[in-house]
């Protein structure tokens, strides 16, 4: 099995699709177009909705994309597992009414063993649960018996992405070996083994989704699709033999910049190592995320971005450098970056000017409110209490500047928690006061 780089699978996986009649198409930007229905890019299908739903007519009934994505919804397990990343890269091929689960199936398990070479012993499929035209396709074409094909309900192998086209799924696991957990394929261990690939198979359509088991199926699609996604760094890290994504070579210069910076070493301490990780991920993140022209704010994705560079900032804090880190690992990962997306360059002097101006300013508010809130932490424990009081969360906010996030980060890391419910009425007594202040001064408010 070779290492290929990341850059290397991407071009393997586009060329080995265009051979088979696909359109290969640029990623578009993380920042939606026309959808209010996402604030960033999330999935490799999220940009081609407008072809699945019928809205729009795609250029080609095939097409295949390496469609960079965002997600921060399991953003505390960044770091702590393999696999969690807020920025990835997924790979897809696509049919608008074109072929099915007979060529989706086939292609993914050449492309996997044949093309990138991985052992197929190591490949466990898994299906819907009552899918038995993926099962026999499974069994019959591609060879894999039966006790190697898994079964799933609608939470796992059933999707959906609001009222309009869905179906069952079908996915890919790679066994990672014995050193990583017990034997039983996917259902036994998820850690052992790796998701590689979803197939999605859209032959329904849905009027109404009330969550993933309740779902009112209208009936079946006349034009079938197949939306099918594979994760570039997944799959990389898998290739080259590393332990987890971080370890990448479009990932891993990060931390190596950063053990420079802190005079510590990767793999010397897992607890260190989280951090290390971290700051791999979400500087990458904010560089990719800025170049589509996000800035750091209070709302929406500007916040998303906010997060990503204060979590940067403290996480290289803890590994014990105080002074600014991004001069240095925002360019360097510029550099793991160019090769594949050489525009960075063409706005990496206005992302820099304004990651440092946010470092900066988040820096000053460490240093004002750190003091504060271990004040705020040694108070709870000394009166007997697991959770910091909503007032001192509230003071670190509102005269400190510390997000309510950042102070629930840092008092888990404490085994503790925020008085939520305190934190909140305190909130809003501040919002009825500024109401209030508004309305007395009138037209001199504006």
């Amino acid at each position: 099995m070779k290492a290929y780089g990341v850059n290397e699978l991407r071009k393997m996986f586009l060329e080995f699709f265009e051979s088979k009649g696909h359109l290969a198409m640029k990623s578009f930007s993380l920042v939606p177009h026309n959808d209010n229905s996402l604030l960033i890019i999330n999935s490799g299908m999220a940009p081609l909705k407008p072809y699945f739903t019928g809205a729009e007519k795609p250029p080609r009934t095939r097409v295949t994309t390496c469609q960079k994505c965002i997600r921060t919804g399991d953003i505390e397990n960044v770091g702590k597992t393999a696999r969690h990343g807020t920025f990835f890269e997924m790979l897809g091929n696509f049919s608008f009414g074109d072929y099915f689960k007979h060529e989706a199936i086939a292609w993914s398990w050449e492309f996997l063993t044949k093309v990138v070479g991985l052992d197929p012993e190591r490949l466990y499929p898994s299906i819907y649960e009552n899918d038995e035209e993926a099962f026999e396709i499974w069994n019959k074409e591609i060879g894999i018996a039966p006790e190697r094909i898994f079964r799933f309900g609608k939470e796992d192998n059933f999707w959906e992405h609001g009222a309009g086209p869905c179906g069952p799924c079908s996915e890919i696991y790679v066994d990672r070996g014995p050193e990583y957990g017990v034997e039983g394929g996917p259902i036994a261990d998820e850690n052992r083994y790796i998701e590689i690939w979803d197939l999605v198979f859209e032959n329904y359509e849905v009027d109404n989704v009330k969550s993933k088991t309740d779902l009112h199926i209208v009936g079946e699609l006349e034009n079938k699709n197949i939306d099918t996604g594979a994760g570039l760094e997944r799959l990389a890290y898998l290739m080259q033999g590393k332990q987890n994504i971080y370890e990448t070579d479009e990932v891993f210069p990060v931390i190596e910049a950063a053990q420079k910076l802190s005079g510590r070493t990767y793999g010397d301490d897992e607890a260190m190592d989280v951090r290390f990780r971290i700051v791999a991920d979400h500087v990458r993140s904010a560089l990719m995320i800025m170049s589509d022209g996000v800035r750091p704010s209070n709302n929406g994705r500007g916040y998303v971005l906010r997060r990503l560079l204060r979590r940067t900032v403290k996480a290289m804090r803890e590994l014990g450098v105080t002074d600014p880190v991004m001069p240095t690992l925002l360019p360097t990962s510029k550099a793991a970056m160019e090769p594949s997306y050489p525009e960075l360059n063409d706005t990496f002097h206005d992302v820099s000017e304004a990651a440092y101006g946010e470092e900066d300013a988040f820096r000053r508010t460490l240093e004002s409110g750190t003091e504060i809130f271990d004040l705020a932490v040694a108070k709870a424990k000394e009166s007997g209490s697991d959770a910091v009081s909503g007032e001192d969360a509230f003071k670190l906010h509102d005269t400190y500047g510390f997000p309510i996030d950042l102070t629930r980060e840092m008092v888990q890391e404490q085994d503790m928690t925020v008085d939520e419910d305190a934190f909140q009425e305190l909130m809003e007594q501040q919002r009825v006061r500024a109401r209030k202040a508004r309305e007395a001064l009138g037209d001199l408010a504006w």
